[in-house]
């Protein structure tokens, strides 16, 4: 026994390794650690009120992150970062969504540790490459991937948490071909379905002849809507656009009753503007509603107006400040596609005696 602390007393177990516990009549109670200890003061103090001691517990917060943790780098990269408060909503969706199933993915499957709680500087070009390969049947999803860890690595190398950047020189670059262009006949059987007055005609002039993407036609303003041009920021990219309005989408437009008492020219048939996601399901319906084959999507109007410009001649800088891109090799793909005819009708001209018997 001691006197500051009645009752108790230590004693040495089996193993010399001295104990504390604490007697009143037959009843014996363990206490942990020593005199002086946290634990043992407040299990002491339980045992002389005589109830029972319950030791603190530790819960981890769900966004809590290990320094240098991968998890820490996204945190930093999401609040710190200029270029990524520069991005645009729909590109800050997509990657948020990617890079949080990746540092909840677990490292060894099977496992408890996700690459969220590894700390960076254990990140190595084999874990990377690992990563990209298993997503072989999707390069696309792989190419995004590799993308958003360069971002995190960005981050570490700026708080100087590593010295190297273990994603140098990985490259993951799948063939891009994008979405499928809807051919003349496919455009005119939607057209000859849908009167110019109907919203499932305006949402796909406003895609056909703008290169909207879903998310701005969404956002298209009657007061946005000039004389001979139109005013926008899109919604992906948040560059500023003016763009010119074809003839044909101008006759659609005007055949929009009470356009100018609207907020948005795009509205549901309660008068809600639609979502993006709404939308592109919308267009489903309607393509599907004029015969036209699944595969053609709103999206691919977009790319049904690069197409279009390219073969009528229109040069790089044109289609992108057209269409937004400030990727030249992203706005090239329509010209490329259209020189390949082109130049593909070109040679079979001069062959158009080759062989041939008269």
């Amino acid at each position: 026994m001691t006197d500051d602390y009645p009752g108790a007393g230590s004693y040495l177990d089996r193993h010399d390794k001295r104990r504390w516990r604490f007697r009143r009549g037959k009843k014996t109670i363990q206490l942990p650690h020593a005199p002086g200890h946290p634990e043992f003061e407040a299990a002491y103090m339980a045992a002389v009120e005589g109830r029972e001691h319950k030791p603190a517990t530790v819960h981890r917060l769900p966004t809590a992150a290990s320094p240098r943790s991968l998890k820490a780098c996204w945190r930093l990269l999401k609040t710190e970062d200029p270029e990524w408060q520069a991005l645009g909503p729909d590109i800050k969706t997509a990657q948020t969504r990617i890079i949080e199933r990746f540092l909840t993915t677990p490292v060894v499957e099977g496992e408890a540790l996700a690459f969220g709680e590894v700390d960076i500087a254990d990140l190595k070009r084999r874990h990377i490459k690992a990563l990209l390969a298993r997503r072989s049947d999707t390069p696309h999803a792989a190419a995004h991937l590799l993308r958003v860890i360069r971002k995190l690595v960005g981050t570490a190398l700026d708080q100087e948490w590593l010295e190297n950047d273990p994603t140098y020189r990985i490259k993951y670059s799948p063939e891009y071909k994008g979405w499928k262009a809807w051919p003349d006949e496919m455009l005119d059987r939607y057209e000859a379905h849908w009167p110019i007055d109907s919203m499932a005609r305006l949402v796909y002039a406003l895609a056909l002849y703008f290169g909207h993407r879903r998310s701005d036609v969404t956002k298209v303003r009657p007061r946005d809507l000039k004389v001979a041009s139109s005013s926008m920021v899109q919604q992906k990219t948040l560059k500023s656009l003016t763009l010119p309005i074809h003839p044909n989408l101008r006759e659609v437009l005007d055949a929009v009753e009470g356009l100018d008492k609207r907020e948005f020219v795009v509205l549901t048939q309660w008068g809600k503007p639609f979502s993006p996601a709404a939308l592109g399901m919308r267009m489903q319906r309607w393509a599907r509603a004029a015969g036209i084959p699944p595969g053609y999507t709103l999206h691919g109007l977009r790319k049904t107006l690069g197409k279009a410009l390219a073969e009528h001649g229109a040069t790089t800088r044109q289609l992108m400040d057209m269409l937004g891109h400030d990727s030249i090799a992203h706005a090239e793909l329509y010209s490329r596609e259209a020189e390949q005819e082109l130049m593909a009708a070109m040679g079979m001209e001069k062959l158009l005696n080759w062989r041939r018997r008269t």
